[in-house]
């Protein structure tokens, strides 16, 4: 295969989405990583960064729509090309169906070229021939009316049939779709203030001052909501520890949490560390936070997050939690967080990917690895403690009805209160309650969140 661009030349921002969407593909590579891999290696300037970002995002987000309508004008079959030919056209055609402000011909003129360039004549023509039929048979671009509601969401809003059907029956057609349609829509930025160093309103005044637009979260009470930033981990705030980038809805955990300066705590699945850093603040950064994770590069982040956020009351241990009994003896800790693996279809809007990678029996089998690491670390906690249970996911077997699990099998624990710091949370009563919060998308425009707090009797 010829390269795709001259070695002295920048990659334009369809080739750096072409190369981006491809590797996914064929590698099953994470797109947001290696997004933003790909933009620190080239540094392209911020328009062409931003066209490539929506070109990857919007691509993979419509991808089963896209080949839907591609299925009618390639013969043979989209499976039957090459990844880097299937992208091509996926790319274009996004271009050509979803955006207004880039003119067909030139879209169709780059495809031709960047076809040209990487392979064959054969291929450029295929490709030309294709993308100018998309034009000259627009009235063919509707889609079907199907009575199935799995299938009219499926196709409309571009997710897995199966993903579907499971939203469908555990929150109803309406809510379904609504969590589909913020699947696609664009996510916010937060970022959390070190709020032993500053206040949230200091820390909006410094970022407004500098030409940030930033505003307080409706959601988390040490959250900030940042827009026009770039990239918050290149500049000084972040670099000199005055703030950490990380989700308004996991920021509510430290709230659920609500551990007190001299307490014990422990953070079982601690990796990156946002959320371990986050007690320690609210610990005014006296006691200890053990904070566990099972692989060893992992474990050096949140020693690396630690440091630059000047916290010393943590202390990192690398094993898998569910061995943390041959550490520590029964009721060693006032808290225990279980931030637990999951499958992640909470965070779709920032990783598109993942509906694509993702099969059903996965959400099967990684409920199976919570339940493990409950049953290995709830022993440890202390008669009166509180274990907060979290992920971020919005399927009900990880979440809601693993809790209900283990309390069937636990009657020691019980479902505990707790206030959120910021406003009232106004959600559904069916998602909110008896100390278990379930947040989707499409609320407060923040990632699917699941958190249950469980008190142990005294």
């Amino acid at each position: 295969m010829k390269p795709t661009h001259p070695a002295h030349a920048k990659p334009t921002a369809r080739e750096l989405a072409l190369d981006i969407l491809t590797r996914v593909d064929r590698e099953r590579a994470y797109s947001n990583l290696l997004l933003n891999q790909m933009l620190r290696k080239h540094k392209p300037d911020r328009l062409e960064a931003s066209f490539a970002t929506e070109l990857v995002y919007g691509t993979i987000q419509h991808r089963s729509t896209i080949d839907y309508f591609l299925g009618q004008f390639v013969s043979k079959g989209l499976d039957k090309l090459e990844p880097w030919v299937r992208n091509l056209l996926r790319v274009s055609f996004y271009q050509l169906y979803y955006l207004d402000r880039v003119p067909s011909h030139a879209i169709v003129n780059e495809a031709v070229n960047l076809a040209k360039k990487k392979g064959h004549r054969g291929i450029s023509g295929m490709v030309n021939g294709v993308l100018r039929n998309v034009l000259r048979q627009a009235d063919r671009l509707v889609l079907p009316e199907l009575e199935d509601p799995v299938r009219r969401i499926a196709l409309t809003t571009s997710h897995p049939e199966w993903m579907v059907a499971r939203w469908v029956k555990q929150y109803g057609e309406e809510t379904a779709e609504r969590i589909c349609e913020a699947n696609n829509s664009a996510p916010s930025s937060s970022v959390r203030v070190q709020s032993l160093r500053s206040s949230r309103d200091q820390m909006v005044e410094r970022l407004r001052e500098a030409g940030v637009k930033a505003e307080p979260s409706r959601l988390a009470g040490d959250g900030i909501v940042v827009e026009q930033a770039g990239n918050m981990a290149d500049t000084e705030w972040y670099r000199s520890g005055q703030l950490t980038i990380q989700d308004e809805s996991s920021m509510l955990v430290a709230d659920a949490v609500a551990p007190s300066p001299g307490m014990k705590v422990l953070d079982c699945c601690a990796a990156p560390g946002g959320k371990t850093t986050h007690l320690a603040e609210r610990m005014n950064d006296d006691g200890e936070v053990i904070a566990c994770d099972v692989h060893e590069h992992k474990e050096k982040l949140i020693r690396e997050q630690a440091e630059r956020l000047q916290l010393t009351c943590i202390h990192t241990v690398v094993t898998d939690a569910r061995k943390l009994n041959e550490r520590f003896p029964p009721g060693t800790f006032d808290r225990i967080l279980l931030d637990a693996p999951c499958s992640g279809l909470g965070v779709i809007r920032r990783k598109p990917d993942l509906k694509w990678a993702k099969s059903e029996s996965e959400t099967d089998a990684v409920a199976r690895v919570q339940k493990e690491l409950l049953e290995a670390v709830h022993p440890l906690l202390k008669p009166g403690g509180i274990l907060v249970y979290s992920t971020c996911t919005i399927e009900y077997n990880e979440n809601e009805g693993q809790i209900r699990s283990f309390l069937e099998r636990h009657p020691e624990f019980s479902v505990a209160a707790w206030t959120p710091s910021q406003e009232p949370l106004h959600l559904p009563e069916s998602r909110w309650r008896e100390g278990m919060l379930q947040l989707l998308p499409q609320d407060y425009n923040s990632d699917g969140f699941f958190i249950a707090r469980l008190q142990k009797k005294a």
